[in-house]
């Protein structure tokens, strides 16, 4: 018993001792000057390289662009009709050999098919019977000739010789020439061939091994065009085309290529205004060297000042508003973002132009400046 007492007297006066240096301690504690705490930047967020927050952000850098004259239209990549040769048979026949498939270069004046043609055939026909005849009439005449001389054949009979030697000339005269539109290229061959006018490439072909084909097709045989020249046709606003003229620079831009921009150059603005739209059609030239742009692909063109004003190019989730002004989120340095007021020059659907308030190679909160806007206002 007496054990127990001394045991209880031990701890209770260690639990005494314990709560006596924890209190000396905190008082010392509170008597020794602290730290002062870092002053908050007025307009600056910082974070931790692995705060949860930089997961939301999407950063880009301000691109310098020119200024457009308005906001991207709607457009579609064509072939360039002047350098495009949508090619047909002018006989009926059938197709016997295929030389090229789509997607294969071309020179002019290469082979594209050849037609077993009865249609040609009855024309080297005609020419060879044609060529008879007059070499006949052609005899018959030169003996009339100089039987008149020896007064042997009455003038009549000579003259009517001379008659049928101009209608023999005629004939072969008619079938050279219905010959020459079957086959340019001359020759009496009996198997049609027809050929590219133009270089290029093979675009398009519905020809195929064993086809009947006739003149009237509703399409064409070959399509073959110079792959590098584009047209870009764009549907014009009527209130817009007091801005465009024939040699404007345009940027054009498509889905397939993302982030990357083509330029062209206004070619042709039309001369009428179609009564259900109120839009005018405008075509633009584009070079395409690369070959990265397809005919049929949907684009969007912006129109650009022919003039050297650029100014920065952000997207529009990068802006926000408070009041009068516009504001976005620069980042400084890795987890560092400055809030700045900026002055626009233009804004259309996507993208804002920026005339004062950034330089050019900053990188902008591109997507989530609202929440750094919030965040911002909570830490006041």
């Amino acid at each position: 018993m007496n054990s127990l007492k001394i045991a209880g007297v031990v701890l209770l006066a260690g639990s005494i001792a314990a709560a006596t240096a924890a209190a000396v301690g905190w008082r010392r504690a509170q008597a020794e000057p602290q730290p002062a705490a870092a002053p908050r930047e007025p307009g600056i967020l910082r974070y931790a390289p692995d705060a949860p927050q930089l997961a939301a952000l999407k950063i880009q850098a301000a691109e310098e662009l020119p200024v457009p004259l308005a906001e991207p239209l709607n457009g579609r990549v064509a072939y360039d009709e002047s350098f495009t040769a949508r090619i047909s048979s002018p006989i009926a026949g059938r197709i016997v050999a295929l030389k090229l498939q789509p997607g294969d270069p071309v020179k002019a004046g290469e082979t594209l098919l050849a037609l077993d043609s009865p249609e040609l055939a009855q024309a080297v026909a005609d020419l060879r019977k044609a060529k008879s005849d007059e070499t006949l009439k052609h005899l018959a005449f030169e003996r009339a000739r100089k039987l008149l001389a020896g007064e042997v054949l009455p003038r009549k009979d000579y003259e009517s010789a001379a008659a049928d030697l101009e209608q023999a000339r005629a004939e072969t005269q008619r079938a050279q020439l219905r010959l020459r539109n079957l086959v340019p290229s001359g020759g009496l061959r009996e198997d049609y061939v027809l050929r590219s006018p133009i270089g290029g490439v093979v675009s398009e072909r519905i020809a195929n091994p064993g086809m009947e084909v006739r003149p009237d097709l509703p399409d064409p045989l070959f399509v073959v065009t110079d792959p590098t020249r584009l047209w870009v046709m764009i549907d014009l606003p009527e209130r817009n085309l007091s801005k465009v003229h024939p040699g404007h620079p345009v940027s054009v831009e498509v889905d397939a290529w993302p982030g990357e921009r083509f330029a062209g150059t206004v070619e042709k603005v039309g001369e009428t205004v179609d009564p259900a739209t109120r839009r005018i059609q405008v075509r633009c030239s584009l070079p395409n060297p690369a070959r990265k742009l397809k005919p049929e692909m949907y684009a969007r063109v912006t129109l650009l000042s022919d003039s050297k004003q650029r100014a920065l190019r952000v997207p529009n989730g990068a802006l926000f508003t408070e009041g009068l002004y516009s504001f976005l989120f620069v980042e400084k340095s890795p987890g560092v973002f400055e809030k700045r007021r900026v002055s626009l020059r233009l804004q259309d659907r996507d993208y804002s132009y920026v005339a004062d308030g950034l330089d050019p190679g900053e990188r902008v909160v591109a997507s989530g400046a609202l929440l750094l806007n919030s965040e911002l206002a909570a830490a006041r």
